[in-house]
């Protein structure tokens, strides 16, 4: 069993994420000439402007949540009375896709049905377009807490180099579904795994397909706890929010929706109120219309 130096030089070095940036950018780069050959009007000059502030910014937030994830793994697993059962053997990697992808759907879920952690993701759903700019312009502060999510895994066994690893593959085929030139995928494929189709609606804003598709890899999940839309023919999905933020500064983006709750904590007199503020879903209102997607969506039927 490696020690903790051992897992926090292998986090330091990150080997992954040096192959992955390189792709993802030339796949965006692609994706742009393409885009200005065949004039698809997929990109917004300011908006993608705004998804590679918020790269950068994930890059260094991420840094001290990532560290205390490593070392809250390292010792979980030292305590875990599976730790000697799970060697890294073939059965145990594929074991681990399945509890992460899961974890994964989980996490994501929880970012929009609970507005403090729907603040630090809402980044991510603020773009306007959706391109391979969209899938970096990854939720800035929802690195906080998502590692949380994870700590499970360690204690059934897992080291925190396998869990890490699991967890980087999956974002790397999450970073493929942000795209417009994918129709749509084989029928039986479309039914097992999470596609560019899926992905769209779970980035639109018509109320068809608000809060729907939180999958990782796996849109079984969705199919499986009730929160799977298809994409209708006929309604193109509307990608931002709701109401859609009227500044493209870096900071705003970031930090918006703490800014909302903020005042909405300041609007509110009962204690339970502002509790509800923080914890129920974006959209609820002590004083207004509940604006909640499942109510919305409740009324569309």
């Amino acid at each position: 069993m490696h020690d903790l130096q051992f897992y926090l030089d292998e986090f330091a070095k990150d080997d992954l994420i040096y192959i992955f940036l390189p792709i993802f950018l030339l796949a965006l780069v692609l994706e742009y000439w393409f885009d200005r050959k065949r004039h698809l009007n997929l990109f917004d000059r300011r908006d993608t402007i705004a998804s590679l502030w918020m790269t950068v910014f994930v890059v260094f937030v991420d840094l001290l949540p990532k560290l205390g994830a490593v070392i809250a793994f390292y010792h979980l697993h030292q305590i875990s009375p599976l730790a000697d059962v799970i060697q890294r053997q073939w059965w145990a990697w594929v074991l681990l896709f399945f509890l992460d992808d899961i974890t994964y759907y989980f996490m994501h879920r929880a970012n929009h049905e609970v507005r403090f952690l729907w603040a630090g993701h809402v980044s991510h759903h603020s773009a306007i377009k959706m391109n391979f700019a969209t899938a970096l312009r990854q939720g800035v502060f929802e690195r906080v807490h998502k590692y949380f999510f994870w700590l499970p895994l360690p204690l059934l066994g897992f080291d925190p180099l396998m869990i890490f690893t699991v967890m980087s593959v999956n974002l790397f085929y999450q970073f493929w579904l942000h795209t417009e030139l994918v129709a749509s995928l084989p029928d039986w494929f479309e039914r097992v795994f999470n596609t560019p189709s899926h992905h769209r609606v779970h980035h639109a804003s018509n109320i068809r397909y608000l809060d729907c598709n939180h999958a990782g890899v796996l849109i079984i999940w969705d199919r499986i706890f009730g929160t799977f839309s298809q994409e209708v023919e006929g309604e193109p999905p509307v990608y931002g929010l709701t109401t859609n933020i009227t500044s493209y500064n870096p900071f705003s983006v970031a930090t918006h929706e703490y800014s909302s709750i903020a005042a909405d904590l300041r609007r509110a007199d009962k204690l339970r109120d502002k509790l509800s503020y923080v914890l129920k879903a974006p959209g609820w209102s002590h004083d207004g219309e509940d604006r909640r997607a499942k109510v919305l969506r409740a009324k569309l039927a």
